[in-house]
């Protein structure tokens, strides 16, 4: 368990400054919604510049309906669904239209990107063609009474700007962006030690990435600061994309290598530099 938490603790310093969940405007929300079904309860987590104000699930067509309002035209969002509660092959209909947003997954969970127009009221089904296949007793909390509609209250949320990858580099389309999303998916939900991480990472990072990314926005100047500090860290992550993380050990080597390096260059470079020219100024 102690090697678990310094793992995400060195991932946590590692990826913090320029990691995000790609939303690209004035709110993160975080909602984790209780959906009952099959007599248990299942957590599905939504990261959103939206809200998910209900929710609806169907036993029989495997269907999770969200009932979504949002006040801007750009919504991006993020759903992350237990794959001992729904799984298989994803259909998605957004306002009753076929719709197809980016899916990836581990042995754990599905991790859907949305990305879609439209404020006011919208609403997203979600089909499954697995339901309850990989239950696992353990995880789940024996319930009572089942209704199909639930309201639910934000339990995390953080208001404020766009993420700070996002606006520096102005897209979640941005190959930087892309970058940092494909590291992720790719490697970080695919370790025990990296879901640890981006579990906790989320509420923290919205506490302060919207008021840096709103300077941005009023500042271009500034935003240009941040993108020229960022790139060296985004190339040394980028280190991760040649490694196989098919253990505990590795994120931890890895992530204690970039760190190590990031240290280097933000803070040990700079400080033999102001030294050497503090002693050349006095020389003088």
């Amino acid at each position: 368990m102690k090697s678990k938490l310094l793992i995400s603790l060195l991932l946590f310093l590692v990826f913090t400054p320029a990691f995000a969940v790609p939303l690209s405007d004035k709110t993160g929300l975080v909602n984790r919604l209780d959906v009952k079904a099959g007599g248990q309860e299942f957590e599905v987590q939504t990261v959103a510049n939206f809200d998910v104000q209900n929710f609806k699930f169907d036993e029989e067509q495997k269907r999770l309906t969200l009932y979504i309002v949002s006040s801007l035209e750009d919504n991006l969002g993020e759903v992350i669904i237990p794959l001992e509660f729904l799984s298989g092959n994803f259909t998605f209909y957004l306002n009753d239209q076929q719709y197809f947003p980016n899916v990836r997954l581990n042995d754990r969970i599905s991790f859907i990107t949305l990305n879609f127009t439209g404020s006011g009221d919208n609403k997203l089904d979600i089909i499954g063609t697995d339901y309850l296949k990989k239950l696992n007793e353990t995880s789940i909390i024996p319930i009572q009474n089942e209704t199909s509609i639930i309201p639910i209250q934000n339990k995390t949320s953080s208001k404020g700007g766009c993420l700070i990858a996002t606006a520096t580099f102005g897209s979640e389309l941005a190959p930087q962006v892309q970058q940092l999303r494909e590291l992720r998916d790719n490697k970080l939900l695919e370790s025990e030690s990296g879901t640890l991480f981006m579990n906790s990472f989320n509420a923290l990072y919205y506490s302060f990435s919207p008021t840096i990314a709103d300077y941005e926005r009023e500042n271009p100047l500034f935003k240009e600061v941040v993108k020229i500090a960022l790139t060296p860290m985004i190339s040394s992550l980028s280190i991760l994309n040649y490694v196989n993380m098919d253990s505990e050990v590795t994120v931890l080597g890895y992530g204690a290598g970039i760190l190590a390096l990031n240290l280097g260059m933000y803070f040990v470079a700079p400080a033999v530099l102001v030294v050497r020219l503090n002693k050349l100024r006095k020389q003088k």
